[in-house]
């Protein structure tokens, strides 16, 4: 049997020269690469006790859905700014190159919910850290937080110290 780091195709000099990119799109196309993705995302958490599960837009919803659904929990979508239909809170965050905003509906998390938060990776930890940022606006306890790639060497776990993370595969480079 594969490794999982053996589905994820490493593309270096992509988006710019000195980056190497790592795309989960070769796992979640091949059957078994995204059952033992979803498989130890899972196994990674399965001792944390949690009521939803939060996923970001749109590779959180992907690993999200599957954990939610084996779980019997359900499954709340944090989006990018404009897309949902109902009330919503917003939390801005810092990109590269400027800002972004995500949100969720206001009355999605409860107060007092635990939430797993679901997602392909962590780099910098700014995504990350406006999600728990969000959740916990709305009352809820962020449990823990799990990805599939964590990308070591851009330090986003710093980001959001005092928080568990817990990554299926660790790079240590960018």
């Amino acid at each position: 049997m594969k490794k999982l780091e053996e589905y994820v195709r490493s593309i270096p000099d992509f988006p710019i020269e000195g980056i190497v990119f790592r795309d989960v799109t070769s796992v979640v196309e091949d059957a078994d690469g995204f059952k033992l993705a979803v498989d130890t995302m899972e196994k990674l958490v399965e001792d944390l006790e949690y009521d939803v599960v939060a996923g970001a837009e749109s590779r959180g919803f992907i690993f999200g859905a599957p954990i939610a659904y084996n779980r019997h929990k359900p499954l709340v979508l944090i989006r990018k700014k404009g897309k949902l239909p109902c009330e919503t809170v917003a939390q801005e965050y810092d990109l590269e190159y400027g800002t972004a905003v995500i949100e969720m509906h206001k009355d999605s998390i409860k107060p007092g919910q635990r939430v797993l938060l679901v997602d392909d990776l962590i780099a910098t930890g700014g995504t990350t850290e406006a999600m728990i940022k969000l959740i916990e606006s709305l009352g809820g306890v962020v449990a823990g937080v799990v990805v599939m790639i964590e990308l070591a060497g851009l330090e986003g776990r710093k980001k959001i110290e005092g928080y568990r993370l817990d990554s299926a595969i660790r790079y240590p480079g960018k």
